[in-house]
């Protein structure tokens, strides 16, 4: 039986690219098929009353799985991220941000292979904020034992199943000791508890930041509160081309949401610019979840056929213009699906 998608365009380029990874997860052979809603900006200009329309949320629910474009969030004003909104609602409590160097993508670094895992639900971005006299503000950063147990535990069961051999835990448990420390403690019991087999080791995380500039490859897996992955995962996407050519995924216990985690970029809308390697990525990162929560061999094959095609599509040049090739959107998932034909 096909495996149902829920396919969220966004907004900007987003139903660009969205368009093109379903032309190049058609072509692998992929069983899915798609079920289409909206949220973001393009959900309120479909006649939704609401930017996370309950439908959207419904249809995730339902089929367990999502792959999601780019949605807008405005600066310091407007509402609140479509993101941050998924990932609590839905309790998508980890984020996972695989960062590796690719073929024929030139940058100061040649052999990144990270995986930047975040918890995803509290921290600072809990947005609990608020006016405490005339010109003073604050913001809580909130940290439960249940949340920081869980992220933990999902980080080294992940290290595990993906043969990684280490996970490193980013604090700042030297000035937040409560919250930080809380943190360090759920790691260091579900390391010894559990998982003696993979190597573990804390820093402080400016420190960690001034490692990973120096030599990316002493890392393997980031551990990190919410601020820190947030901030750590651009960092690391930035070493291997930018957030053009990193996949994302949100995941909790039931449900699973796949993004391009860059902007919606509406100066080039509508003007076959944009890259969709970011969503396509995201769509590999997808398959191989289905494959180990279905135990669907055909979609980890699937998986392996893109790779391979946007690997060789690299490595030959043949990209989009942000990348150096000549390809528009449309082309280049043409592209690689002919490399899968």
């Amino acid at each position: 039986m096909p495996h149902t998608v829920v396919l969220i365009p966004g907004d900007g380029i987003g139903p660009e690219v969205a368009a093109a990874t379903r032309t190049v997860l058609e072509a692998s052979g992929a069983p899915l098929t798609f079920e289409e809603h909206q949220a973001g900006a393009s959900a309120l200009e479909r006649g939704a009353s609401e930017l996370l329309p309950a439908e959207t949320l419904e249809a995730i629910r339902h089929h367990h799985v999502a792959l999601k474009g780019p949605c807008t969030t405005p600066i310091g004003k407007g509402f609140r991220s479509v993101n941050v909104a998924l990932r609590k609602t839905l309790n998508l409590y980890a984020a996972v941000r695989p960062v590796r160097s690719l073929p024929g993508v030139k940058t100061r670094y040649s052999d990144v292979d990270l995986v930047i895992v975040r918890e995803n639900t509290e921290g600072l971005y809990s947005g609990v904020e608020n006016d405490i006299t005339e010109g003073v503000v604050a913001s809580m950063k909130v940290a439960t034992r249940v949340a920081c147990h869980r992220i933990a535990l999902w980080a080294f069961r992940y290290a595990t199943h993906r043969k990684r051999r280490r996970v490193t835990a980013l604090h700042k448990a030297n000035i937040m000791k409560l919250t930080d420390g809380m943190f360090l403690e759920e790691a260091r019991k579900v390391h010894a508890k559990d998982y003696p087999n993979i190597e573990y080791e804390e820093t402080i995380v400016d420190a960690g930041a001034m490692r990973l500039v120096q030599n990316p490859g002493q890392f393997d897996i980031l551990l990190c509160e919410n601020l820190y992955g947030d901030i750590v995962s651009d960092l690391c996407a930035g070493m291997v081309g930018g957030l053009g050519v990193t996949p994302g995924a949100n995941i909790g216990d039931h449900d699973a949401v796949f993004e391009a985690v860059h902007g919606s970029a509406p100066d080039i809308a509508g003007k076959d610019l944009a890259n969709p390697l970011a969503l396509v990525m995201s769509g590999v990162m997808m398959l191989n979840h289905l494959a180990d929560e279905r135990n669907d061999p055909t979609c980890r094959a699937a998986a392996d056929r893109i790779k391979a095609a946007y690997d060789g599509a690299l490595r030959e040049g043949r990209t989009t213009r942000d990348l150096g090739g000549e390809l528009g959107t449309r082309a280049f998932a043409a592209e690689l699906a002919s490399r899968m034909g």
